[in-house]
């Protein structure tokens, strides 16, 4: 899994995708002539850090994020969060400011009815505005991969594995998903507008629970904070039970994804998020079981084909 060990030193919190756009146009122009179907790339500045693969004909959309959770420095090298990451003092964290490369620690001062103040613990003062984000510690062994940012370089990790393969369809790697959300609405447009797609799948990582496990296959989610169009959640399951390959199902009460945002556009498309379900969510130590990986990886193959 050395494409998924990189994917997750890339540093790329919510705003800062710059790095991890670059790193994918590079892999793209390395390997796309080895795919099956070699995609139109639309990555200019109009797409800002997003990059967007067309295959063929296409009828459904995958949307991978590639932003993550992490910190931006404020004043005192205090901490302000980047979506939600989990706060434990003694978290590493690494960025770069204007002096240079910076490797520190989460430091959560408590307070008495009120929020606890985030610092970082370093000996001079660190750039203002300067992102910092999990300190890459990538683990793995027979049965599972542990990392800082499963999620969403696993989602990522997938739709590459995806489009080795894929001869119709599209591939949207967006950002701005764990800060509120930004580039879906706008994409989805343009992939209405030009490719009249009006189905998409959401590549993204959810949560072990009591009632979701590791090791029984991917979780096609019935709902979260959105609710999927029921006939499209319907053909998406039978699909899957005609496949053969283990899926959980999942019904949340709350989260969100990049489906979210495309249940608010204005725009009548269908989604569903389909993904591996991870523990440790937003920590230091997210951890996805392999079976699960693969799970997901093969439905959303035979989904492209048959949706």
């Amino acid at each position: 899994m050395k494409l998924l060990k990189k994917l997750t030193s890339i540093a790329g919190a919510s705003s800062d995708e710059s790095r991890i756009k670059k790193f994918l146009l590079k892999y793209f122009n390395e390997n796309k002539n080895t795919w099956k179907t070699e995609p139109t790339i639309y990555a200019t500045e109009e797409f800002q850090d997003c990059i967007v693969l067309v295959f063929g004909k296409p009828k459904t959309a995958i949307y991978a994020h590639i932003d993550t959770i992490g910190f931006s420095v404020a004043y005192d090298n205090q901490l302000v969060k980047i979506g939600g990451p989990d706060i434990q003092d003694g978290i590493q964290l690494v960025g770069l400011d204007s002096i240079g490369k910076i490797e520190t620690e989460l430091m959560v001062i408590e307070q008495e009815n009120e929020r606890p103040i985030l610092k970082c613990i370093y000996p001079r003062q660190i750039d203002r505005g300067t992102i910092l984000t999990y300190k890459p510690n990538f683990r793995e062994n027979t049965s599972t991969v542990q990392s800082p940012y499963l999620d969403n370089r696993l989602g990522v990790w997938s739709a590459l594995k995806v489009a080795e393969t894929l001869e119709n369809g599209a591939i949207v790697f967006g950002t701005y998903e764990e800060h509120g959300g930004n580039s879906v609405g706008y994409i989805s447009r343009f992939l209405f507008e030009k490719y009249t797609i009006r189905q998409a799948l959401i590549s993204d990582i959810t949560w072990i629970t009591d009632y979701v496990t590791p090791g029984k296959g991917v979780v096609i989610s019935m709902r979260d904070s959105g609710l999927p169009r029921r006939s499209y959640l319907e053909k998406i399951i039978k699909i899957a039970e005609k496949s053969g390959i283990d899926f959980q199902l999942e019904v949340e009460s709350a989260g969100g994804s990049d489906g979210s945002s495309l249940q608010k556009s204005d725009l009548l498309i269908d989604w569903c998020f389909i993904g591996a379900a991870e523990d440790n969510v937003h920590t230091p130590d997210e951890i996805v079981s392999k079976y699960d990986i693969m799970c997901m990886v093969e439905l959303y193959k035979v989904l492209m084909k048959k949706l």
